[in-house]
């Protein structure tokens, strides 16, 4: 790590191990390449101590009691003030509203990350109208808020956030030494899915469109790597397959290290998300090896995957036209070879974790003149 670094901590929920968290380790292995050492503070314990990449940045564990533990804040501002810390970034509407508190205390800017809107985040209508309620307050804090695409940049707007204060900064991924393999005559169409699977992945549209498409002869199976949010989800989906007679041709891979060699698995990804996508980085991943994408027209994804050029886009929720553009690819209407390659172009074009950071490191050195002139924290 080069010397001279300037400390950052980010709070972050922890877990998971899934796109947010994928970003947040990322950045952890690049920001210091643009003079910032990224450490973490974690509001649950999880999965992102145990799967993480970057095992250099120190992690420092502030479990809540609840949502509205304010005293995790005052710890956090301590932490911040006793180990220098010259910036908070935060990564969800918890780690907003204890991160807007202890940037207070410890006299220090704080950045929001906006990866998915908080009005649609999950299943339950209750808990969207409150987190969308606290989102508004802390999209009102923040220093500066960076949004993973540009539909999450209207979103910010449209919360009452400050022009001035939003900037967009897309989700990157490395590049991909490992490419696509070849679909061989005879052997059956792969196509991978890639989650932290819930009921907003739109895994049921998928696995009703896997069955009427062998239904037509086509020899078709699906790799499906990724954890179950719940149990009781698992389980449903698993009665799903069985009552479609799918059992047989699907692989449940359960959460895979090795991404590339996961994506080497597949022939197509399909990305049949509803809702509650930013920049999803499973689908940067894919363009990255080289595969041909079938994706929903969904917050961000359109802005990235160029309609019959990266891949196909299709409505969310639409069986018939995810059936189609699938079909168009076995029977090989469309040149998904075609599609692969110019998906791998733009990823390294336009989506390189290089550029994430490099992103994210502008908005730092804004901040950081900006505070020169603001008065110091609270005393604690």
């Amino acid at each position: 790590m080069p010397e001279n670094t300037i400390p950052v901590l980010h709070l972050i929920n922890a877990q998971f191990y899934a796109g947010a968290e994928r970003v947040q380790d990322l950045l952890a292995g690049r920001l210091p390449d643009f003079g910032y050492r990224i450490d973490f503070a974690c509001l649950k314990e999880g999965e992102f101590a145990v799967r993480r990449r970057n095992t250099s940045a120190a992690l420092h564990s502030f479990p809540m009691k609840s949502r509205f533990d304010f005293a995790v804040a005052l710890a956090i501002a301590r932490l911040i003030r006793k180990n220098g810390y010259r910036l908070l970034h935060t990564h969800s509407v918890r780690g907003g509203l204890i991160g807007g508190i202890a940037a207070r205390f410890a006299g220090v800017p704080m950045v929001y990350h906006l990866h998915s809107p908080a009005d649609s985040d999950t299943e339950a209508a209750a808990r969207n109208i409150r987190n969308a309620l606290i989102e508004r307050f802390v999209l009102r804090s923040a220093s500066r808020i960076m949004c993973v695409s540009s539909s999450l940049e209207h979103y910010a707007l449209s919360r009452g956030a400050k022009p001035d204060c939003i900037s967009t900064i897309w989700n990157g991924v490395p590049l991909c030494a490992l490419l696509r393999r070849a679909r061989v005559v005879g052997k059956p169409l792969v196509l991978g899915v890639m989650a932290l699977f819930r009921p907003r992945k739109g895994l049921e549209v998928l696995l009703d469109v896997l069955a009427q498409l062998r239904k037509l002869g086509v020899d078709v199976t699906l790799y499906a790597a990724g954890s179950f949010e719940t149990p009781a989800y698992q389980e449903e989906i698993a009665r799903r397959a069985d009552q479609l007679g799918l059992s047989g041709c699907i692989e449940w891979a359960g959460f895979v290290e090795d991404i590339s060699s996961a994506l080497r698995r597949m022939h197509v990804f399909v990305l049949p998300s509803l809702y509650g996508e930013g920049t999803p980085m499973v689908l940067l991943e894919a363009m990255a090896a080289g595969l041909p994408l079938v994706a929903t027209r969904v917050e961000g994804v359109p802005s990235v995957v160029r309609d019959h050029i990266d891949g196909v886009l299709v409505r969310p929720g639409n069986v018939d036209e995810l059936l189609r553009a699938l079909q168009d690819i076995a029977s090989a209407d469309v040149d998904s070879d075609a599609l692969g390659d110019s998906a791998r172009v733009r990823q390294a074009e336009r989506f390189s974790d290089l550029e994430m950071a490099r992103g994210v490191a502008e908005i730092y050195d804004e901040l950081l003149d900006e505070s020169r002139m603001t008065v110091p924290g609270l005393t604690l």
